[in-house]
């Protein structure tokens, strides 16, 4: 349903370079800071998936999330996203992947693609990866290119509002995507402003979002349905 891992090795060189360096450097567990650990038992443990349908559904398309956003699986990702952790990648993608399995299993048998919700060109070249792109990978499947991303400020610190204000019109397709059909792809939902945007860009060019994977959900967004319900 969806493709597997594909593409040439220089898309994946500048993040298995930092995979190589936090071998021969001194590292610390990315979620706890144990010594000589990128990730620690206790740690990965908690990164365990329990998928959950989001509610409400962003851009009213059926969503799932992997993971809280809090705790140990908020500091993980953080430093995943902000401090160069693609050591944490392995275990954040293979999250991701029971996300995207549970976005998956209500859909037809028609092919998808997974897009994803890229980055800015400023954050890519100051992380030096799309941590999107990257989980994408880690979990086994290989992202189409349908999105690009404009210039805006950091979510981080804005209300729903405002969050909804700085993703409008955020996002656009490069060409025509007549007909292809989308699991769209992000890394944490808070209030769903940037997914919508996304799906917004997707529609437009032609194509549908089917369902929505994360691979965590924040707090501020209530009702919870377990993967087996």
């Amino acid at each position: 349903m969806i493709p597997p891992v594909a593409g040439p090795w220089p898309t994946r060189a500048p993040a298995a370079l930092l995979d190589a360096l936090s071998l021969l450097l001194p590292v610390a567990c990315a979620g706890c800071g144990e010594p000589d650990r990128g990730l620690c038992d206790g740690c990965r443990s908690a990164l365990a998936p329990r998928p959950v349908r989001v509610e409400p559904r962003p851009a009213g398309v059926a969503t799932w999330a992997a993971l809280e956003y809090e705790g140990t699986a908020a500091r993980v990702i953080r430093a995943f996203k902000d401090d160069g952790r693609t050591d944490a990648a392995r275990a954040l993608g293979a999250a991701l992947r029971h996300s995207l399995a549970a976005a998956a299993g209500g859909l037809d048998p028609t092919p998808r693609e997974i897009a994803v919700v890229p980055s800015t060109a400023a954050a890519r070249r100051t992380r030096g990866y799309d941590p999107v792109r990257l989980l994408v990978r880690r979990a086994g499947f290989a992202p189409a290119q349908v999105l690009r991303a404009g210039r805006r400020a950091d979510q981080a610190a804005l209300g729903r509002e405002a969050r909804r204000l700085n993703a409008d019109g955020s996002f656009a397709a490069p060409g025509r995507l007549d007909g292809r059909r989308f699991v769209l792809v992000d890394d944490v939902v808070t209030t769903g402003s940037t997914l919508a945007d996304a799906a917004r860009a997707i529609r437009e060019a032609g194509g549908s979002v089917d369902a929505i994977s994360v691979l965590a959900r924040t707090r501020l967004r209530i009702g919870r349905v377990d993967a087996d319900a």
